[in-house]
């Protein structure tokens, strides 16, 4: 089994990135944002789409990383941050160009209408699978209310 590793530093590169994680499982306890460090990396369990486009009648999972470099703010929104246990299910990723290019926002869409936003100097995304998820999957459920992310880490 051949791992991705991507990186994206545009727009166009960054869809492909959301192809492939889109129906990822994340936990919110696997959401990690280092302020200082201007990052947020997000560990989640991605569909295999490779193996599910070659007819494999189960999809597997991959445990893979996705890292945002150069962000300078994270922000949540209805998204309960103190719920570590819960799953979100990753719908995609869109970026927003700012007045003032290459800046802009980076907005991961979850199920049930959870949202995270980062505010980036530019797009400097990395995914990179890190092997198969044997233990399976779970139910996604989303609560709680908006949030600023400083102190999550």
């Amino acid at each position: 089994m051949a791992l991705l590793k991507l990186l994206a530093l545009d727009a166009d590169d960054l869809a492909v990135i959301s192809a492939h994680v889109q129906d990822a499982r994340v936990e919110i306890g696997d959401i990690v944002w280092r302020q200082a460090e201007k990052r947020l990396v997000v560990g989640l369990h991605r569909l295999d789409w490779e193996q599910t486009l070659s007819g494999e009648p189960i999809p597997g999972r991959l445990i893979a990383a996705l890292r945002f470099d150069r962000a300078l703010a994270c922000k949540a929104r209805n998204i309960d941050i103190g719920a570590k246990e819960i799953a979100l299910e990753l719908v995609g990723i869109e970026f927003y160009p700012a007045q003032e290019p290459p800046g802009g926002s980076v907005v991961l869409m979850f199920s049930k209408g959870g949202m995270l936003r980062l505010d980036v100097e530019c797009i400097e995304c990395a995914l990179t699978d890190l092997g198969p998820d044997d233990i399976g999957t779970g139910d996604a459920e989303i609560g709680g209310a908006s949030h600023d992310l400083g102190g999550l880490g």
